[in-house]
């Protein structure tokens, strides 16, 4: 509420014509930053592109189908959308009709906790479906049916359990769970790009291993992450305590690897299901091929893999990451000039002899210099 840039986009598109909605009210009233502001508005989408384009304001059409519009200010992107009602659903995308109510807006949502619309100016709180007194309680429930609102789009499974875990009390709104055991099945039909991202937004929170546990019971997980089992939920809910203990910040894909077994063919065609990024397919894979000796000298581990993933993986197998707390993965001292300068004629022997002197100067804990040389004239000798 503080921020003059937004202060200036709401005075652009008029107060009583624009409200804050979503996440971004919902975390306020918990004491929590909002990160992500959203603004409902009723001026239609070309509306609120003239408006802005005549008061400087830059946007970019990120979602017009949908009558989104995203304004470019100094303290970060808005997303202004113009209220809207559903036409028609099959539970993978909808078909919407522009709206003048707020209440119209607010019935096509999901659940009551992210139904809150905020005035501008007067901070009013208008809530239709009794959702402050479910965020006063930690409840996480739908609008309406809940089986008819997990139709409508079915990823709302996993959108409840993602907000189950990071807001929700126990027990759990009955209806909720009892829809989502109904209709896992529907899961099936959803972009599996849609699905990695949810499954990385809920590992992601401090503490999901109670709801995964609860997603397998009730046999979501099986059908979005077939791979799990209770040995792999029982690693999550152990790695989240390692992760704790040592002071180390949750990470998704760290967490999807406790998921699955230690298989790294396996997990390259996880990572391609869900259409991870190159880079996470390769941490996940090489998660994937841990194996107990990698205990036996984590920064021999680092050295090899990288400090993340040798991390990963000692916390994955429960061994301490103390070796690793501040230690930089070092470069070897010598080069094949060195080995050549040393009297040994270029060619293939000059790499085989700097790999006998790296694996010595690794197990010997990666000695400085001049012992680096000593253990390049010693294999030099030894060879003749």
């Amino acid at each position: 509420m503080g921020r003059e840039d937004l202060a200036e986009l709401v005075e652009t598109l008029g107060a009583d014509q624009c409200r804050y909605v979503g996440g971004c009210v919902r975390d306020a009233l918990m004491g929590h930053e909002a990160h992500d502001i959203d603004l409902a508005t009723r001026h239609h989408p070309s509306e609120v592109v003239k408006i802005l384009a005549e008061a400087g304001i830059r946007t970019v059409p990120t979602g017009l189908e949908h009558g989104t519009i995203t304004a470019v200010l100094d303290g970060g992107p808005v997303e202004v959308t113009t209220l809207r009602r559903d036409v028609e659903t099959d539970g993978r995308r909808a078909t919407v009709a522009y709206a003048d109510a707020w209440e119209d807006d607010a019935a096509r949502r999901d659940f009551t906790i992210n139904a809150l619309y905020a005035h501008p100016v007067t901070h009013e709180i208008s809530d239709y479906f009794d959702g402050l007194d479910d965020l006063a309680a930690r409840r996480v429930r739908f609008i309406g049916d809940a089986r008819q609102r997990i139709r409508e789009d079915h990823l709302r499974i996993l959108r409840y359990f993602r907000f189950q875990a990071r807001f929700g009390s126990e027990p759990a709104d009955e209806d909720a769970i009892a829809a989502c055991r109904e209709l896992a099945a529907t899961l099936k039909g959803l972009s599996r790009e849609r699905v990695g991202w949810e499954l990385q937004n809920l590992l992601a929170l401090p503490d999901p291993s109670a709801t995964v546990a609860r997603m397998a019971e009730l046999g979501v997980l099986r059908v979005v992450l077939p791979e799990t089992g209770a040995v792999q939920i029982d690693r999550l809910a152990r790695l989240v305590t390692a992760e704790r203990e040592a002071g180390i910040e949750p990470d998704a894909i760290r967490r999807l690897a406790a998921l699955l077994p230690p298989d790294p063919a396996l997990a390259e065609q996880v990572a391609a299901r869900l259409r991870l990024s190159n880079a996470q397919k390769k941490r996940i894979v090489q998660d994937a091929g841990r194996e107990d000796a990698d205990c036996e000298n984590p920064r021999a581990l680092a050295y090899r893999l990288g400090t993340d993933v040798a991390r990963d993986r000692l916390l994955l197998c429960g061994a301490s990451v103390a070796k690793l707390a501040g230690w930089v993965v070092p470069d070897l001292p010598i080069k094949g000039g060195d080995v050549v300068a040393a009297g040994v004629g270029a060619g293939p022997e000059v790499a085989r002899l700097l790999r006998q002197v790296e694996a010595r100067w690794i197990d010997e804990g990666f000695p400085d210099e001049a012992r680096t040389r000593a253990i390049m004239a010693e294999e030099i000798a030894a060879r003749g």
